[in-house]
């Protein structure tokens, strides 16, 4: 049987710089719509940080520039 795969990399840095930044999964999410027009929901930030959701690349690059940190950063550490 083959390793499940991860739906993502970098939900834990999601989290680590959202906690950094001391918002909540909700403000987070309604910072990606008011800066990107991107609708997700404190349920999709979650699944995302708990590795459950994969990552959209335009989502990726919106985490990055709200987050404050680089798209490597938050794929590769």
């Amino acid at each position: 049987m083959a390793a499940k795969r991860r739906a993502n990399l970098c939900g834990l840095r999601v989290k680590e710089a959202r906690r950094k930044l001391g918002w909540s999964q909700s403000e987070l999410a309604a910072a990606l719509e008011v800066d990107f027009q991107i609708q997700l929901t404190q349920s999709d930030i979650s699944e995302i940080e708990r590795l459950q959701r994969s990552v959209k690349d335009y989502e990726l690059d919106a985490f990055s520039k709200i987050l404050d940190v680089s798209v490597d950063w938050l794929m590769y550490g």
